[in-house]
């Protein structure tokens, strides 16, 4: 499994030649948790790789507190698009 950054950017920029938003770092950031996840499943004793699962959700958390401090129509509508809460 590989992630494609360029189909993930697509998705989420705003404009053409977005790529530093928020809502694209946090939607490449969740691609990442996701693939590292399931490479955690299959290898339980991986704990370099837990580590940086670990700074991962710690980034993201910061860049999604920083947009719903900011913009909070913008962190609701990225929440619902990425399915991060339940």
């Amino acid at each position: 499994m590989s992630i494609d950054k360029s189909d993930i950017i697509k998705t989420h920029q705003k404009g053409a030649k977005d790529t530093g938003s928020p809502e694209v770092q946090v939607a490449l950031i969740t691609a990442r948790v996701n693939h590292l996840t399931e490479h955690l499943r299959s290898h339980r004793k991986d704990f370099h790789s837990r580590r940086g699962l670990i700074m991962l959700t710690n980034r993201r958390r910061k860049l999604l507190n920083y947009l719903k401090a900011t913009d909070l129509d913008r962190y609701n509508a990225l929440i619902g698009k990425l399915n991060l809460r339940k």
